[in-house]
């Protein structure tokens, strides 16, 4: 049972109390009386007492800890804030002649800077330079085709040039809530050496990464597939991960990956067992569109309400197909969503399609994405 903290009029009623029972028959509690102010301070320092006392209760255990607590309970199972990280990319500019050397600082068209981390290289007319932003943080992300300009002119080369290799890997600073449920999750499962959750535990760790799922054996025996979402970095791709699959940058058994997978695969690189091939993957869009019925009258208003409620639930609720124990989306959970919404009253959803995978009969049946795909929102049609 809950301990009732005291609310501070309590305690000034509690105080007057004891003053009062303490003189009788004197009236020592008029509104201006010593005494009734100093029953007023004490009330007001025993509120302060209960209130750190509320305070240590919450930092002394995982769950409901906060801030530098947070971070040291964490720490016991070796979880750590993920800091904000600086996007890394390539950009190329038209060449004819001369160079452009390490520490060169390129600008994007809204002002955010880059500086090149090494010398260009030239290959067919024009020259390409790795970049890495000057202020961590998601903003600093920018897709292939974005216009990039040279700080400095350079003799030979036109200082309009473009992103050939997505800028990718920028994050910002973790959440608590994102923290504090890494932090419970590492408490729930322990490190086993390999074991399909120390997988999804290392990609949670990688700045950026909201969601990941492992499925061993993959693409055959010794081989282990990481999928993972990036769902507020990666927010204008719908959370996708932005580059190719493969394997980390010194594991030449097979392909190396690009983008944001290569972040992952050389993160998990330095933790995994030596022995498998471990391939960092994104996901492949399982669209899931509805049509409800009953409710076609609604204001657009409601209906984006129902489509954020949609979006949430398949976020909360679906999972690569493939993964141990994965790949299914239960239609009630949408269903409950939707329910909540205000005005979204008499709905019924009377057919589900999937892009990438199947629903069980019925007229709204329950949503299977195929291996490696994952459940996403799709269109909601109105009869």
């Amino acid at each position: 049972m809950p301990f009732p903290r005291p609310t501070i009029a309590d305690l000034r009623q509690q105080a007057s109390q004891n003053i009062a029972a303490g003189l009788s028959g004197v009236d020592t509690l008029l509104r201006y009386a010593n005494l009734r102010i100093t029953g007023d301070v004490q009330a007001a320092l025993a509120d302060g007492v209960y209130g750190y006392q509320d305070y240590i209760a919450k930092q002394s255990v995982p769950f409901t800890a906060f801030d530098e607590y947070l971070a040291a309970w964490a720490a016991l199972r070796r979880v750590y804030i993920k800091d904000a990280a600086a996007a890394t990319g390539t950009v190329t500019f038209p060449w004819t002649a001369g160079a452009i050397a390490a520490g060169v600082q390129i600008t994007r068209s809204d002002g955010a800077s880059y500086t090149t981390t090494a010398a260009g290289t030239v290959a067919g007319g024009n020259i390409s330079v790795p970049v890495l932003a000057d202020t961590p943080g998601a903003a600093g992300n920018t897709a292939i085709g974005t216009m990039m300009f040279l700080s400095i002119g350079i003799s030979g080369i036109t200082p309009q040039g473009a992103v050939i290799t997505a800028i990718a890997g920028g994050a910002d600073i973790e959440t608590q809530d994102d923290f504090k449920s890494r932090m419970l999750q590492a408490y729930q499962a322990q490190l086993q050496g390999g074991a399909v959750a120390d997988y999804i535990t290392w990609a949670l760790e990688v700045p950026g990464v909201t969601r990941a799922w492992c499925i061993p054996r993959g693409y055959g025996p010794g081989t282990v597939q990481v999928y993972f979402m990036m769902d507020v970095v990666e927010a204008a791709h719908g959370g996708f991960p932005q580059g190719s699959n493969g394997l980390a940058a010194g594991d030449a058994r097979d392909v190396t990956a690009t983008g944001d997978q290569l972040v992952l695969a050389n993160y998990i690189a330095d933790l995994q067992p030596v022995c498998p091939r471990v391939y960092a993957c994104t996901p492949i869009p399982n669209t899931v569109a509805l049509t409800i019925a009953g409710i076609s009258g609604v204001s657009a208003a409601v209906k984006a309400q129902i489509a954020s409620a949609f979006s949430a639930a398949l976020q909360a609720n679906s999972s690569v197909g493939g993964s141990p124990g994965g790949g299914t989306t239960d239609i009630d959970t949408i269903e409950a969503a939707i329910a909540a919404v205000s005005g979204a009253a008499g709905f019924v959803i009377t057919a589900v399609t999937a892009s990438a995978g199947t629903v069980t009969p019925g007229p709204a049946g329950n949503i299977v994405s195929n291996m490696g795909a994952l459940a996403v929102p799709g269109t909601i049609t109105y009869v």
